[in-house]
């Protein structure tokens, strides 16, 4: 039996949160930067999809978080303005995980990148937690 959106949405918002838990880790000199910075993207790009789970919106399983927010949109679920900044985490997805693709990620890029991925799991943490006392 396939579990329930609930279930299944709370799988992926553990999995959103190792992933951040993971960026804010204390970094070790052999640790890239961009690694870090994966791991922000990773952690909202799964918080998003956990919340589009939750309410049975479809989606389609991309790296996009621009795209996942505008399906938030286009279902009439509303988040905050500074949500946009988010999309700049999508560049970490795949270019800066490869040497020569991308610039190499600044100390202050990384703490934004932490920054935005905490704001959007802490939001989704939110609209899914005082509802229904997730245990994550």
């Amino acid at each position: 039996m396939p579990p329930d959106n609930l279930t299944l949405a709370t799988s992926w918002l553990k999995r959103a949160k190792s992933n951040l838990i993971r960026a804010k880790l204390p970094r070790q000199d052999e640790v890239f930067l961009e690694d870090l910075c994966y791991d922000t993207q990773q952690s909202v790009e799964k918080a998003l999809k956990a919340l589009l789970i939750f309410y049975k919106i479809k989606f389609r399983y991309v790296h996009d978080i621009g795209e996942l927010l505008r399906t938030l949109n286009e279902n009439g679920i509303s988040y905050p303005e500074d949500f946009k900044d988010a999309v700049l985490l999508t560049d970490y997805a795949v270019e800066t995980r490869y040497p020569v693709l991308s610039e190499p990620v600044t100390e202050s890029e990384y703490l934004e990148a932490v920054r935005i991925a905490d704001l959007v799991f802490r939001w989704v943490e939110e609209k899914l937690n005082p509802q229904f006392k997730l245990d994550i």
